[in-house]
């Protein structure tokens, strides 16, 4: 099996592990990464994830094109089968740290864009290919670049097809970290330890407020809002928190 999930804790550490392929998706690989996410999602001894790629040459270089291209282009294989593996279909609110090494390219970037906090190495290669092949990034990208990041940065991403550097995608708010390439995966799990040792009910709500409330009129957002807030204050877990927060303001 290409998709190896491992734990550690409240983390678990989800790994492309096709090296070989620069961690090319097959149709296999891109329904068991979808299957991955589900039984995640459905852990409750899972509080936070790492995505990372086997080997040091690529993060993901995107869909086995020798598999994928004949079957989209014949129309026998619907792009739609991969919304669970691109995080398309909703209410996984875990998050979600990528560890980006090598190559991030097509399917590989569009999957690391519905990550949560991405650390890539200083020597990373991004790109969106599509266009220069007649096609688009269909894989989330074409929704979520644009709501993610400034337009025009979003617009030279997709429409150039030209391959863009760490520092680059740094500066450009895609990424949040960047670091030497043996210092990736270790950064990336600290981060995930130190998120999965919070509250899970209130980093969870914390995500899905932000991929929910967005797009809503500004009056029901608010009303939403303190749904969602509300969930928390009630909660055992905010309970112990509030109570402790306010005997240290009384010393």
């Amino acid at each position: 099996m290409s998709i190896k999930v491992v734990h550690d804790g409240a983390v678990a550490t989800v790994r492309l592990d096709r090296p070989d392929k620069l961690n090319a998706l097959t149709l296999a690989m891109y329904e068991d990464l979808g299957r991955a996410f589900v039984e995640i999602g459905r852990d409750d001894r899972i509080h936070a994830v790492v995505l990372a790629g086997a080997g040091d040459r690529a993060f993901c270089v995107g869909a086995d094109l020798t598999e994928s291209i004949p079957a989209l282009s014949s129309g026998r294989f619907n792009i739609s089968e991969w919304d669970p593996a691109h995080l398309k279909t909703g209410g996984f609110y875990k998050p979600i740290i990528s560890a980006v090494r090598g190559l991030c390219m097509g399917g590989g970037f569009e999957i690391m864009l519905a990550t949560d906090l991405r650390i890539a190495a200083d020597d990373a290669v991004f790109q969106f290919p599509e266009v220069n092949h007649g096609f688009v990034p269909a894989g989330g990208t074409l929704v979520r670049l644009t709501r993610q990041i400034a337009y025009a940065h979003a617009m030279e991403l997709m429409l150039s097809g030209r391959r863009f550097s760490a520092a680059e995608l740094l500066t450009r708010g895609v990424l949040n970290r960047v670091v030497p390439p043996h210092e990736v995966e270790p950064a990336a799990m600290a981060l995930a330890a130190e998120i999965a040792a919070k509250s899970p009910l209130a980093v969870q709500t914390i995500k899905e407020a932000a991929l929910t409330l967005y797009d809503l009129p500004t009056e029901a957002a608010f009303a939403r809002e303190a749904l969602l807030g509300q969930r928390t204050f009630t909660s055992d877990q905010a309970k112990v928190g509030l109570a402790r927060f306010a005997d240290r303001g009384a010393v």
